[in-house]
């Protein structure tokens, strides 16, 4: 995807549009953890400006793949694809109920999900892999893969860098959600990653920092190609600050709001102030 793309993006007024999708999927997180199975909604409302954003840019490419890597953040990736029109169904209206198609982890059945995933560090080697093929097959595609900062406790994840820079994957998008927490607390406090940036550099990646909530610096930093200053031939990694629980108050920075299930007229409260 070029710097054109993107700046086409900006011309065509999408930072207020996409902002207003973000509400909307926002709204429809919560109404999934309304539901009688609940949701992961810290992590799904960190990581869903990341994942709109990701669906602007690369979502009309059929060569390219975006893929999420934090399963467990399904109620996000469900509702960036309904408020983008790729799925018709409400994914809120049957999340988690027998026989329903909004699994708690990625679907694979479903239109826009081309792997499933949910064991962590999964999601990195085939966005990895689907970049290569693009690149052997000449396409011009683009792999996206949206992981977690504990994710990066997996040696999966670091074993796919490696290779990223061995073949000099530079169509390999690896954005992470640092929002900061992980199932049992904060990362710092478990497993820290300190100098990320420079673990990232040390594998040949160009790594791009940006707010992870902010649309026009997102749309920029997830643009594959290279800009003045940085090596061409090397994968991507963005490294996007976020908030655990981001647009619900009551939630936002909360490590234990990993997992929730809340009754509907909570649900309620917490969308009538979304921010």
């Amino acid at each position: 995807m070029t710097a054109r793309t993107v700046e086409a993006i900006r011309r065509e007024d999408a930072v207020p549009d996409l902002e207003a999708k973000a509400r909307e999927a926002r709204g429809l997180i919560v109404d999934m953890a309304a539901t009688p199975t609940g949701c992961h909604i810290g992590g799904s409302l960190s990581v869903i400006d990341l994942l709109l954003a990701a669906y602007a840019v690369y979502g009309s490419d059929p060569a390219s793949a975006i893929i999420l890597s934090k399963g467990h953040s399904a109620a996000a990736l469900y509702a960036a694809l309904y408020v983008q029109g790729i799925i018709p169904d409400n994914p809120a209206e049957s999340y988690g109920a027998s026989g329903s198609l909004f699994t708690g982890h990625p679907n694979h059945k479903l239109p826009g999900i081309p792997f499933a995933t949910g064991s962590l560090g999964h999601g990195v080697p085939y966005a990895a892999g689907w970049a290569l093929a693009q690149r052997l097959k000449g396409t011009g595609g683009t792999g996206v893969v949206i992981g977690g900062d504990g994710e990066l406790q997996e040696g999966l994840c670091w074993e796919t860098a490696q290779i990223a820079q061995a073949k000099g994957i530079s169509n390999f998008v690896y954005v992470v959600d640092c929002n900061g927490g992980q199932n049992d607390g904060l990362v710092q406090d478990i497993s820290p990653l300190p100098r990320l940036r420079e673990r990232f550099e040390a594998f040949g990646f160009r790594v791009r920092e940006t707010d992870g909530h902010d649309y026009g610096a997102i749309l920029s930093a997830i643009d594959v190609a290279p800009v003045p200053g940085e090596e061409a031939g090397k994968p991507l990694a963005v490294l996007a600050r976020t908030v655990k629980g981001k647009g619900v108050r009551a939630i936002e920075g909360n490590p234990e709001a990993h997992y929730a299930k809340i009754p509907a007229k909570t649900a309620d409260k917490w969308k009538r102030s979304l921010t």
